[in-house]
């Protein structure tokens, strides 16, 4: 006997959990369906970014960045440091202590919002009468039929035809959250968000780490004073990043990974790695939803096709997050799930994707929102860019965190907000300013006119909108 609801949501990730919550929280009988599973083989909801992205990801950045400054920075406060050591397994036991928290919330947010859960994996049976019924297989298979269906299965780490992931030697970022010690040679190829935050952990913890990076420019979709900046930072800091680097054969021993590589300037190289993270993208995942059975249609990618307002080419399906067209990012999936859930009770959900921020947790911190500087020049569209060095803020100077600075990109002619680019301290938190004043489509002017606390990072975000006009104060 089928189970009956209006909404069914394959996936609990940020995309999945948060549109079951927001159906129900509507007055809606909702389901969500997910697989992850903890050590236990109990249910752990929450998705790649719970399990084995963001949330673990910032953890082992926290720590590292703890063991980092007690290494190179307390000195300079008067702290002197003598036998520090770092535990890994106990570095690695709070990473998975923090997640386990988020699976726990997910699931009592589920209860509080009366979202049915099934554990398992969800797939198409075929359209019902009610709508369509959803097979769910695990310890207790049960068959559901769901009025509205909202696929939210996410994406996997796109790997290596020639070396695939063994999540021994060679990494995605589900592997590189799970080393048990340091490597003393590490390699990355793709200078990708994880990659890039991985490399930085286990640098900071003792690793040699070589990035050999496929395109001539670092970070092409930063814009490029913000990245080129950023590069020189990490380069500083250890960080040896190779652009142009043409990967051929890649040999996996027992000893190690490795990489044959060709330079810029065609040289032939070799690289040898204890371990190989390889950060070259992420792909949909919709294997295993057995999307023919009801003619649902996927892309070249394998991703779903939805129109501007998640809806698929089914009526009453839906998708969202990294199984559908747009930015792979947690809060775009969100986003997405409440509109949707919004959409399905007649409301009028929205997303903006002009505004929507993106971050790399890196030492400096990269954040940014709207069009880069390259981009506009493209464009041909007529603009006025201000910049403020952390060097002259003194909050940063107090933190003893001068690196990068703020940019904004705004309107020749109107002053409205294009962009803005940070990289430096906070960065993740100081970008939310940007996206509220873009989205009020706010004037440079307008951020200038505010009065910010002093002394507060915040006050080089105000610097950088009256460098717009050429005004600055403190630089």
């Amino acid at each position: 006997m089928s189970k009956q609801f209006d909404v069914v949501v394959i996936g609990a990730g940020p995309g999945g959990y948060i549109a079951a919550i927001r159906a129900a929280q509507l007055g809606m009988n909702v389901a969500c369906i997910d697989e992850w599973t903890n050590n236990k083989g109990g249910p752990a909801p929450g998705g790649t970014c719970t399990n084995v992205g963001c949330i673990p990801s910032k953890a082992l950045l926290q720590s590292s960045e703890h063991f980092d400054h007690a290494n190179h920075h307390f000195a300079e406060h008067g702290i002197a440091v003598t036998g520090m050591s770092m535990d890994i397994g106990k570095m690695v036991a709070r990473k998975d202590a923090v997640v386990k928290q988020n699976n726990e919330g997910i699931l009592y947010l589920f209860k509080k919002n009366k979202v049915t859960f099934f554990h398992g994996r969800g797939s198409f049976v075929k359209a019902a009468e009610q709508g369509y019924e959803i097979k769910v297989e695990g310890a207790t298979p049960e068959t559901l039929v769901g009025k509205h269906i909202i696929v939210a299965t996410g994406s996997s780490a796109r790997g290596l035809a020639n070396a695939p992931f063994d999540e021994e030697n060679i990494l995605s970022n589900d592997g590189a959250l799970r080393l048990g010690a340091v490597p003393k040679k590490l390699g990355l190829i793709g200078s990708g968000v994880i990659g890039l935050e991985m490399g930085s952990v286990w640098r900071r913890l003792g690793a040699d780490v070589t990035i050999l990076e496929g395109m001539p420019t670092f970070m092409a979709a930063v814009d490029e004073q913000i990245a080129k900046e950023a590069h020189k930072a990490f380069t500083k800091q250890g960080l040896k990043i190779e652009l142009g680097a043409k990967v051929g054969e890649i040999k996996n021993t027992k000893k190690g990974v490795s990489v044959a590589w060709t330079n810029a300037k065609g040289e032939a190289q070799t690289l040898d790695v204890d371990k190989l993270i390889v950060s070259i993208g992420r792909v949909p995942n919709t294997t295993g939803l057995n999307a023919p059975a009801v003619g649902l249609q996927l892309d070249e990618r394998g991703a779903v096709v939805v129109d501007a307002d998640c809806r698929t080419s089914l009526p009453g399906v839906w998708a969202v997050g990294d199984v559908v067209r747009g930015p792979m990012l947690a809060h775009k999936a969100e986003e997405e799930g409440v509109a949707v859930a919004e959409r399905i009770a007649g409301q009028h959900g929205h997303v903006n994707f002009n505004t929507i921020p993106w971050v790399i947790y890196t030492s400096p911190e990269i954040a940014w929102v709207g069009q880069t500087e390259q981009q506009l020049k493209a464009s041909g569209h007529a603009y006025k860019a201000g910049t403020f060095p952390f060097l002259a803020n003194g909050r940063a100077r107090a933190l003893g965190d001068t690196t990068g600075m703020v940019k904004f990109l705004a309107d020749a002619n109107t002053d409205e907000i294009l962009g803005v680019h940070i990289v430096g301290p906070q960065a993740s938190e100081l970008i939310a300013e940007a996206v509220v004043a873009m989205e009020f489509r706010a004037s440079s002017e307008d951020i200038a006119r505010i009065c910010h606390a002093h002394p507060s990072l915040s006050e080089a975000t105000k610097e950088a909108a009256l460098a717009v006009d050429k005004r600055t104060l403190n630089f």
